[in-house]
């Protein structure tokens, strides 16, 4: 396999890059979250109109660029370097790869179409709290019981008698760009116990019984919701036919995990070049401190560490299947780098006014949203079959968990 870029990869990189070094610095990014959206619309109409960003990997009768994951995972790679409040991954990454999969003819018309002109924002409601369980990263998404398995709690859908249409009643914690999305798409477990199935629906911003709250979130660049549903209307993904979507999370899961892991090993690449930058500028003993020894084994390893889950993540957006443990090498380099991109930086690194801390939050908020790392790479061990027969779920040492 030829692992070197295309020309027109080359340019995508280096266009973006480009772009964000002059429109996402760190005062820039610090404005841009603590706007009502999270993040600055004007640069993100811009990205779409200018560079298609979000219509990158999808379909050209759609508006899309028709490019593939590796693109997108290229351009993700040039946004966490910049840890650019975006979007684009619960949009491009998460939402639009569930809408072609799942999607009517018509839905996909309307919904891709405005997706890749940047004129829609969507972001997938996960009940249960955890958004790698839902897409298969940790823990085999297909028992249900992440989305309340057809039991008390989750998200509950129904059949509306009156007009045949679809009713939502539940919530869902840390959605991802919940609060400002204009579409979102909810699973939600219908049939009851035990016939009850997952399936995705569509809920517009403006739906009835609908509350949005913007919450806390570790990392700023990351703003999460809680969404509330209240007899809420909802059209199901996929129409009459629409099936359990268990798979199709799963399958988005891995592309996903292997974009994540791109824009993972973009941000501890960047904070590895504002390290070095800044020891070759400190002096200490009336000598630059980039130039002692222990200094630059320690950056040594780290650039080591990045390169390494660079190679991974390439990879995977070749293969997808290689995307969790990939996302799991690169979410532990971004913490690494990003702790000792602190250290190197001495005091000033510990300062609120620096975006040192940034990175690490970024790394933090990344493995408490897609992690944890241990959590990944013992699922994908138990899917490869590393473990032999592995007891049933819920059970350890033959004692219920």
């Amino acid at each position: 396999m030829d692992a070197a870029f295309t020309a027109e990869q080359d340019e995508i990189r280096r266009t973006l890059r480009g772009l964000l070094v002059r429109h996402s610095g760190p005062g820039e990014v610090r404005a841009a979250v603590r706007t009502a959206e999270g993040h600055d619309p004007a640069l993100w109409r811009r990205l779409a109109q200018e560079l298609g960003l979000p219509g990158l990997a999808l379909p050209e009768e759609y508006g899309g660029t028709g490019c593939t994951a590796t693109e997108l995972a290229l351009a993700c790679e040039e946004t966490g370097r910049a840890l650019l409040p975006s979007p684009l991954l619960a949009t491009a990454v998460l939402a639009a790869p569930l809408i072609t999969a799942l999607g009517t003819p018509a839905q996909r018309a309307d919904l891709l179409t405005r997706i890749a002109a940047g004129t829609l924002t969507a972001a997938l409601a996960a009940p249960g709290g955890s958004m790698a369980t839902a897409l298969g990263l940790t823990a085999d998404n297909r028992t249900g019981h992440w989305a309340g398995g057809g039991r008390a709690g989750g998200v509950q859908a129904r059949r509306d008698l009156e007009d045949g249409g679809w009713r939502l009643y539940g919530e869902a914690e840390r959605v991802l760009d919940g609060h400002s999305a204009g579409l979102l798409l909810v699973a939600a477990h219908t049939g009851g116990y035990p016939r009850s199935r997952t399936l995705l629906l569509l809920v517009s911003a403006e739906a009835e019984g609908l509350a949005r709250t913007r919450l806390t979130a570790m990392d700023e660049t990351r703003p999460l919701a809680r969404v509330e549903l209240r007899d809420t209307p909802a059209e199901l993904l996929g129409g009459d036919a629409g099936t359990d979507c268990c798979d199709a999370l799963a399958a988005t899961g891995r592309t996903a995990a292997a974009v994540l892991a791109a824009e993972a090993v973009g941000a501890a690449a960047g904070a590895l070049e504002r390290t070095v930058a800044y020891v070759k500028e400190r002096e200490q003993f009336g000598r630059a401190i980039g130039s002692f020894q222990a200094v630059k084994h320690r950056l040594a390893d780290l650039y080591v560490r990045v390169e390494a889950a660079r190679s991974a993540a390439y990879h995977a957006a070749r293969d997808p299947a290689a995307g969790p443990l990939a996302l799991a090498q690169a979410l532990e380099a971004a913490r690494i780098v990003a702790g000792e991109a602190v250290q190197l930086h001495g005091g000033i690194g510990f300062t609120w006014e620096h975006e040192a801390h940034l990175y690490v939050k970024r790394a933090a908020g990344d493995e408490l949203l897609f992690g944890p790392v241990h959590r990944l790479r013992d699922h994908a061990a138990g899917r490869a079959g590393l473990f032999g027969d592995v007891a049933p779920q819920g059970l350890a040492h033959g004692v219920a968990v």
